[in-house]
């Protein structure tokens, strides 16, 4: 018998990888915490959290052909109103009542339309056209150039 989907579970470290950490669960079964389910934060190295032989509370996350993925970070009581990252829910009703444009208030410039934008395009096209072709004709030979 397996356990529950969902349910919290202590557990003990017994291997370590590069992906994860195998769990030891109750009844003898082992599951996997991936990398990424191991701490809120970016895990670089699974050494620096976890080491062979921890007891650690995990949570079960799936089990498909006998494979049982767990995640200590979502095993961690959290207050309520509170996310798996942190203050999320009132980061993003600050967010909300900001405007929608991304850039500063001291760098603040009207949005351009596309009229703008192509006739912007137009004019500096023209200029580098021009240029381009009074270097190019200089450097041209025209009739009466010397033959050798």
């Amino acid at each position: 018998m397996s356990v529950a989907i969902g349910s919290k579970v202590q557990g003990k470290v017994t291997g370590i990888t590069n992906f994860g950490a195998f769990v030891e669960l109750p009844e003898g079964s082992t599951g996997l915490v991936h990398i990424s389910e191991v701490a809120e934060s970016y895990v670089k190295d699974i050494n620096d959290h976890l080491k062979m032989g921890d007891i650690i509370e995990v949570k079960v996350l799936s089990e498909k052909d006998g494979k049982v993925a767990l995640s200590i970070k979502q095993a961690i009581d959290r207050p309520e109103g509170q996310t798996s990252y942190g203050q999320r829910s009132q980061r993003q009703g600050r967010a909300d009542n900001r405007s929608k444009d991304f850039r500063s208030k001291g760098n603040f410039k009207p949005k351009e339309s596309f009229e703008d934008k192509l006739a912007r395009y137009l004019k500096t096209s023209e200029e580098n056209l021009s240029t381009h072709k009074n270097n190019t004709s200089a450097k041209q030979g025209g009739r009466g150039g010397r033959r050798g």
